[in-house]
C-alpha cells in the first residue's frame, strides 16, 4: 500500500511538473511574442461606425440577399468578401477579455447600427423584388442547430488567432461573415414577407453565431494574455458566465439537432416502408417529406417491375404508424424492366415527368398573373411553350397609364427570366418630352442644338416601348431644335414618326399617336 501511495505521489508530481513546464513555455515562448498594444490598437480602429463600414455592410447585405433569393451559393460567398463585420465582433471579444467597457460599448453600437441597417436594407430589396419564394438557401438559415454553433466557434478561433498573430486577411473575414451575414439577410427576408417562422429562426441563428463568435474571441484573447485590466475575481466571473452562455446556447440547438436527426431517421424508415410494398428490385427515384404540414405530406416516385394496386393505401398506413401522425401520401409508380438500363431509363422518364409538371405549374402561374393584370380571361393569353413566349392584350384599367402597363410587364418578366413576356397596352395618351440646351464641354464651348433631359429620356423610352407594342407611328410637335433629339432617339429605336414643326424651341415636345389623316402617302 505504501509503495502504491508513493507511486501515485510521484505520478502526480510528474504530471504537475509537465503542466507547469507547459505553462512556462506558453507564457515565455508564445504570450511574450505577442505585441498586445498593437493588436488592441488595430482592433479599436476597426470597431467603430464609419462611412466605409456602413456602405460596405449595406453592399454585402444586398448581394447576400440576392444570392439567397436566387439560391446561388456562389453569390452568397461573394457577399462575404465585402462584409466588414469582423472588426466590431472581434472588438467586442477583445473588449470582454480586457475589461475595457468603453471599447465594448463602441463595438456593440457598431454591431447594433450595422445589424439594423442590414436588416432594413435587405427587407427593402425583398419588398421590391418579384422573387419572394423561400429558396433552399433561405430555408437552410431558419433552423439553427448545434452544428451551426460549431461553425461559429471554429470561425471565431480562426479569426482571433489570425488577428493575434498578425495574419488577418480576406479569408478570415469571410469565415466570420459566413456565420453572420446570411442570417441577417434572411431576417430581412422574413421581415419583408411577414414570415414569422423565417424571421425568428434566422434571428435566433444570427444571435447564436454573434454570441458564440464574441465569447470564443474573448477566450482566445484571454488565452494569449489579454486580461491585464481584470482582477482575479472578474476573470473567474467571466469564466462562469461564458460556461453558462455556451450551455444556454447548446441546449436549444442540441434539441433542434435531435429534431433534425429524428426527421432524417423518419425519412430512412419511410424509404424502407415504401420499398417493402414493392418487389425486391423496386427503387425510389425521389421522395419529399414536409414535416410541418398537417397531415405530414409525403411525395414519392417508385420505379418498380410490377405496378401494385392499393400500394398507396398500404404505404400510408405504414407511414402513419412510423411517424405516429396522420400522413397524406402522393405515390407515383413507373413500371420498369429488371435490367439496370431499364431502371435508368425509367428514372430519366420520371425526372422528365417531374420537370414537365414543374413547367406546367410555371405556365399556369404565368397565364394567371398576365390575365389578372390585363383584366382579361386566361383563355385570352397567348402562350408559345416551345419559344417560351407569352403575350396578352390588356383592356383599359381605371387610372392606369402607359407607364403602369410598362411597369407591370417588367415586373412579370423579371419573375420569369426564361420567358419573353409581352403586354400590349391600350393606346393611351403619350407623355410630353422635355429638352434643354447642352452643357458646356471641357473647353467651355456650348455645342449647338438641344438634348433630352433625364425626364425626357424616360419619356422617350416609354413612347418607344408603347409604339413597339401597339405597332403605330408617333406624331411629334414642337420647335425644330426640340424635335431633333426626340426624332433621333425614336428612329434609333425603329419607331416611325410624323414630324410637325410649330413655333420656336421652348424645351417641350408634344407627342401623340399619328392618326391616318396625319400620314403622308409615303408613310
Amino acid at each position: 500500500m505504501v509503495e502504491q501511495a508513493d507511486a501515485a505521489r510521484r505520478a502526480k508530481t510528474s504530471f504537475m511538473g509537465v503542466l507547469l513546464s507547459l505553462r512556462l513555455w506558453w507564457r515565455h515562448s508564445v504570450i511574450n511574442t505577442v505585441d498586445q498594444n498593437t493588436v488592441i490598437e488595430n482592433r479599436r480602429e476597426e470597431a467603430v461606425i464609419s462611412a466605409r463600414y456602413m456602405f460596405m455592410l449595406a453592399m454585402s447585405a444586398g448581394i447576400a440577399v440576392l444570392g439567397l433569393l436566387l439560391s446561388s451559393p456562389a453569390v452568397v460567398i461573394g457577399a462575404m468578401l465585402l462584409s466588414p463585420l469582423m472588426g466590431p465582433i472581434m472588438g467586442l471579444g477583445f473588449a470582454l477579455a480586457t475589461g475595457d467597457y468603453g471599447w465594448m460599448r463602441k463595438s456593440l453600437r457598431a454591431l447594433a447600427v450595422g445589424t439594423v441597417l442590414a436588416v432594413l436594407f435587405t427587407a427593402l430589396i425583398v419588398a421590391i423584388s418579384p422573387l419572394q419564394t423561400v429558396t433552399p438557401e433561405i430555408a437552410a438559415r431558419t433552423r439553427p442547430n448545434l452544428f451551426d454553433l460549431f461553425i461559429a466557434f471554429f470561425s471565431a478561433l480562426a479569426g482571433a488567432y489570425a488577428m493575434i498573430r498578425g495574419r488577418e486577411g480576406t479569408v478570415v473575414g469571410v469565415a466570420i461573415a459566413t456565420a453572420l451575414m446570411p442570417p441577417i439577410a434572411v431576417v430581412g427576408f422574413g421581415l419583408a414577407t411577414l414570415n414569422w417562422t423565417v424571421f425568428s429562426g434566422a434571428l435566433l441563428l444570427y444571435f447564436t453565431n454573434l454570441i458564440t463568435i464574441a465569447l470564443t474571441a474573448m477566450m482566445m484573447a484571454r488565452l494569449y494574455g489579454f486580461h491585464t485590466q481584470l482582477s482575479d475575481k472578474q476573470t473567474r466571473l467571466q469564466d462562469v458566465l461564458v460556461i453558462i452562455a455556451f450551455a444556454g446556447l447548446a441546449v436549444p440547438l442540441g434539441l433542434s439537432l435531435v429534431s433534425i436527426a429524428k426527421e432524417s431517421n423518419a425519412q430512412r424508415l419511410a424509404n424502407t416502408a415504401i420499398l417493402d410494398s414493392f418487389p425486391g428490385r423496386a427503387r425510389i427515384s425521389q421522395i419529399d417529406i414536409d414535416f410541418d404540414a398537417e397531415p405530414i405530406a409525403v411525395s414519392a416516385t417508385v420505379l418498380t417491375p410490377e405496378l401494385r394496386s392499393g400500394a398507396e393505401e398500404a404505404v400510408t398506413r405504414r407511414l402513419a404508424r412510423i411517424m405516429e401522425a396522420p400522413v397524406a401520401l402522393t405515390l407515383d409508380q413507373f413500371e420498369v424492366g429488371t435490367s439496370a438500363t431499364a431502371a435508368e431509363q425509367a428514372e430519366l422518364n420520371a425526372a422528365r415527368a417531374r420537370e414537365q409538371a414543374a413547367n406546367d405549374r410555371e405556365v399556369r402561374d404565368l397565364v394567371g398573373r398576365l390575365a389578372l393584370i390585363s383584366g382579361v380571361r386566361e383563355s385570352d393569353v397567348f402562350v408559345d411553350r416551345e419559344a417560351r413566349r407569352a403575350q396578352v392584350t390588356a383592356v383599359p384599367l381605371p387610372g392606369a397609364k402607359l407607364a403602369t402597363y410598362a411597369a407591370l410587364e417588367a415586373r412579370i418578366a423579371q419573375s420569369v427570366p426564361r420567358w419573353q413576356v409581352t403586354l400590349l397596352p391600350p393606346a393611351g395618351p403619350l407623355p410630353d418630352v422635355r429638352t434643354e440646351a447642352p452643357a458646356a464641354g471641357e473647353d467651355g464651348v456650348v455645342p449647338e442644338g438641344r438634348v433630352l433631359t433625364t425626364e425626357g429620356q424616360v419619356a422617350v423610352d416609354l413612347i418607344a416601348w408603347s409604339a413597339q407594342r401597339i405597332n403605330a407611328p408617333v406624331r411629334i410637335v414642337g420647335g425644330a431644335g426640340d424635335i431633333a433629339p426626340v426624332r433621333a432617339a425614336l428612329e434609333e429605336k425603329q419607331v416611325p414618326v410624323v414630324i410637325e414643326e410649330q413655333g420656336r424651341d421652348s424645351g417641350l415636345v408634344r407627342t401623340a399617336w399619328a392618326t391616318p389623316d396625319t400620314l403622308t402617302p409615303e408613310e
